[in-house]
Order: structure tokens, then C-alpha cells, then sequence
């Protein structure tokens, strides 16, 4: 049978849902919980923690335990459209972000760029041999103050160089830019989504509740020769992000006979 602490967090959860406790506010502190005689402080951190495991609350240093946004990021195929020529000042996450009226940008992980042996996955989706040289570039997608996705991009060593991905700062519009800006012209890509539990690192990270999933996005960029340039994996809340693949080109051929059904 549920205790105490089960009721609280299910009040305090009502309260989350329904807007009494909006995002970014921060619940009561466990002690004036304690003094309302909600419980004792086991009962309201036990109540706290299950909000926690939940992915409603967060807690932040010096703010407590703060209600977390929810609000889902569109982030559309078409992002991509929109930063491929050079010059420009946002990448397709500020892009996207920017059309729906938030304060997205990216923020730099340390180290931001790293030259390494190629992982064995890495290496196989680049079409490299086993521990060829890359370069890694890691990255946090955020909204506001929050962190919404991590990307880490993976690059063969000489592509790297000559776009000037080897550098630890930001690349100002994006890497597409960068790399067009260099002579490699990205042809097509590929995108694989998957779900799967967070990782400890990841659900620290993304500060989401070991219960709420995260999507993971496999990119594999190629150019016109059929290279692949560029594989980039991106691991976001499956709460805070809606993928959307829209319009999609739909090949149909026409009856033989050139005649259409009609009805």
C-alpha cells in the first residue's frame, strides 16, 4: 500500500498538471512542507524524489526543486533548408527554434572538439577504416536555461580541417555552411530514430526522470561523390521533442494506360 509520500506526490503532481505549479516555478522547500504537516522529511523528499523520477521536477542549485518546462520543440525536416548557404548566422537548431518564437541555441560541451580513433561504429559509418583519426564535436541543444538535446558529430580527420571543425569555438550558421564554404557540398543524408532508456550521464544531462525515454537521431550526411562528410547522433527528451518529417514526396506512378481511378 502506498504511504503518505504517495499521496503528497500525487497532489503536488495534480498541482503540476493543471498549472497551479507552472514551469520554471520552484515547489516549497521540504521544511516548510514538513512545518505544514505535509510529513516528516523523509515522506516530503520520498514525495520529491518520485517527482524527480517522473521527469516533473528538477532540482537546481540555489533554486530547489523547480518545476521542468515540457513544452515540445518542433524540430522539422526542413530546418536543414534554411542554413545551406554561407554566410548565415544561426544553425538549423537556432533556425527551427527561432520560427516557434523560443530562445534556442547551442551551447559548446569541453572538450568541444577532439581529434580520436574512430569508435568501431563511428569508423563503420563513415566508411572509415578501424581507428582512423576523426574529429568529435559535442554540443548541448537548449531552450532558455534547459538542455533539451546532446549531439555529438563525428567528422574524418581531413574533412574536419578543411571546414575548420577541428577548432574548439562555436561555428558561427552551422556546420552545413562551414562545410560548403570549404568545397564539400552535402548531397543527401540519412536519419534513424530510435527510442531507448537514458543512460545515468544522459538523464543527468538532459535533467529528465529516469522514467521518460530519449530519442536518439542517427544522421549520416554524404556529398556528391557519395562520401559520407559527417555522422552526427542526437539524443534528446522524448517529452521536449516532436520530429517532423513534413511534406514527404510521395513517388506515384500513374495506372498503365495513363488512366487514374476515380470513384
Amino acid at each position: 500500500m502506498a504511504g503518505k509520500w504517495k499521496a503528497l506526490a500525487d497532489r503536488l503532481e495534480q498541482g503540476i498538471r493543471d498549472g497551479t505549479h507552472p514551469p520554471g516555478s520552484a515547489l516549497p522547500q521540504i521544511l516548510e512542507l514538513v512545518a505544514a504537516g505535509e510529513g516528516s522529511k523523509a515522506t516530503v523528499s520520498r514525495a520529491y524524489q518520485e517527482l524527480e523520477t517522473k521527469g516533473l521536477v528538477t532540482s537546481r542549485r540555489g533554486h530547489g526543486t523547480v518545476v521542468r518546462d515540457r513544452t515540445r520543440v518542433r524540430v522539422p525536416l526542413s530546418r536543414f533548408d534554411r542554413v545551406l548557404e554561407p554566410g548565415g548566422s544561426r544553425g538549423p537548431w537556432e533556425t527551427a527554434t527561432a520560427e516557434q518564437g523560443l530562445d534556442g541555441h547551442m551551447e559548446l560541451e569541453t572538450p568541444a572538439a577532439e581529434t580520436l580513433d574512430a569508435p568501431a561504429d563511428v569508423a563503420q559509418l563513415l566508411r572509415l577504416a578501424p581507428g582512423a583519426r576523426v574529429v568529435r564535436r559535442r554540443r548541448r541543444a537548449m531552450i532558455g536555461a534547459d538542455v533539451v538535446a546532446l549531439q555529438d558529430a563525428w567528422y574524418p580527420l581531413d574533412v574536419a580541417e578543411v571546414a575548420g571543425l577541428d577548432r574548439p569555438e562555436k561555428i558561427t550558421g552551422g556546420v552545413l555552411p562551414a562545410l560548403i564554404g570549404a568545397g564539400l557540398l552535402p548531397a543527401e543524408a540519412d536519419e534513424y530514430v530510435t527510442a531507448d532508456d537514458p543512460t545515468p550521464e544522459q538523464a543527468a544531462k538532459l535533467a529528465i526522470g529516469a522514467r521518460i525515454a530519449v530519442l536518439v537521431v542517427d544522421r549520416v550526411t554524404r556529398d556528391r561523390t557519395g562520401r559520407t562528410i559527417e555522422f552526427v547522433r542526437i539524443t534528446g527528451a522524448a517529452d521536449r521533442l516532436s520530429l517532423v518529417y513534413s511534406p514527404l514526396p510521395l513517388k506515384v506512378r500513374a495506372p498503365r494506360g495513363g488512366r487514374s481511378s476515380s470513384t
